[in-house]
């Protein structure tokens, strides 16, 4: 059976007869008649009864009309799938991270992502702060936002994924003597390299330790740099935990008392997302799920 033909009926019952159907299908009415002329023949009935001044469908019109629909609904359902999968092989995906979480969590989300989809492109925003992540989420220039939680939006979706423990990250020299954990008071005499004040990940700290702090020895805009003069006896710093044992060398970690931690999540706005981004909040479900303490 001709799709087009089977549209052409609905379209006929929609708009109450022939000539409006052929106005809004931008065809020629009697092309339009023609065509359901057609598909009666194929189906063997009348559709429509003529002998008044209007069209009304028969009973086996009547019949058709919902078998109609469906066919056309489920061949709509169909092509969105084929859209889908198509998008999923040549996506894109913006998401805005914060600085902090560009190391750890989302080079493992992005390998989870790739190994499923490996065809999805994933272009990676900075924008500085956990304000500027819900920002450019906000103003649609990124489908999804990784970042601290909470986010001060009320526009804005979330999904907490885990808590990251933000420890305290120390030359050897410097821990000599320390107690394990140690306690926000002895913070008075450590030397410490932070990033520039109203950076992301300065943020995520301050609220916890910035009266206890008594010495910033460096300040310095750019990560790499901050672990390097850790590693070399510079000072101590806050990193995630997970992040420190991982990526420095030489280097001491300690918990605090009490114990610093943020909340990791994607932000996203209202409303349906696209597939690679619905692919991409699977593999962060993923990752959530083996994160997360199971019981003994």
């Amino acid at each position: 059976m001709d799709l087009r033909l089977v549209s052409y009926f609905v379209a006929v019952i929609d708009h109450g007869g022939v000539t409006k159907a052929a106005q809004a299908l931008f065809i020629a009415q009697p092309s339009l008649s023609q065509a359901i002329r057609s598909l009666e023949r194929q189906l063997g009935v009348e559709l429509f009864d003529r002998s008044g001044r209007r069209l009304t469908l028969t009973a086996d019109g009547q019949s058709f009309s919902g078998p109609a629909r469906q066919i056309l609904a489920d061949v709509e359902r169909a092509r969105s799938k084929v859209h889908e999968v198509r998008d999923l092989d040549t996506g894109r995906l913006n998401i805005a991270v914060l600085s902090t979480l560009s190391a750890d969590p989302l080079p493992e989300l992005t390998s989870r992502l790739h190994q499923s989809h490996p065809g999805i492109l994933l272009s990676v925003l900075d924008p500085g702060s956990s304000s500027g992540v819900a920002s450019r989420v906000r103003k649609g220039e990124a489908e999804l936002g990784l970042t601290d939680l909470p986010v001060k939006s009320d526009t804005l979706q979330t999904r907490e994924l885990w808590d990251q423990e933000i420890a305290l990250v120390l030359p050897p020299d410097l821990a000599e003597g320390l107690p394990d954990p140690v306690p926000l008071e002895a913070l008075k005499e450590i030397p410490l390299v932070l990033e520039s004040s109203g950076s992301g990940s300065r943020a995520s700290i301050d609220e916890a330790v910035d009266r206890a702090i008594g010495y910033v020895a460096v300040e310095c805009a750019h990560r790499q740099a901050i672990w390097e003069l850790v590693m070399h006896g510079g000072g101590a710093t806050f990193l995630p935990r997970q992040i420190a044992e991982s990526e420095l060398r030489n280097v001491v970690v300690r918990s605090m008392v009490p114990q610093i931690r943020r909340t990791v999540g994607l932000v996203f706005r209202p409303g349906p997302l696209s597939p690679a981004a619905t692919a991409f909040l699977t593999a962060a479900e993923a990752m959530r799920q083996e994160r997360s303490p199971h019981p003994t």
